[in-house]
């Protein structure tokens, strides 16, 4: 990978009030503190804080992690959190 390509993620929370929560960023760590800490984090866990990160997966680009997110948004929670084992 050269240093012009940048590494996406996929990555699943589990909230507070036990129900999970996917996105997709370039950094991991920036987005979780985001989500537990900041206004910037999306509506629907800044009211189920604090967050837990159960899972997330490297992948090549945008297009390939969104089309990621949506594949596991598609799960049940029972498949969801048989990925995260």
């Amino acid at each position: 990978m050269n240093s012009a390509e940048v590494l996406w993620f996929v990555y699943i929370l589990k909230c507070s009030d036990d129900t999970l929560y996917t996105g997709i960023t370039i950094d991991l760590n920036r987005r979780v503190d985001e989500h537990n800490n900041s206004p910037k984090g999306a509506k629907y866990t800044r009211i189920r804080r604090p967050l837990e990160l159960l899972y997330f997966e490297e992948v090549k680009d945008k297009s390939s992690a969104s089309k990621r997110e949506i594949e596991i948004k598609k799960l049940s929670r029972a498949q969801k959190l048989e990925l995260v084992k």
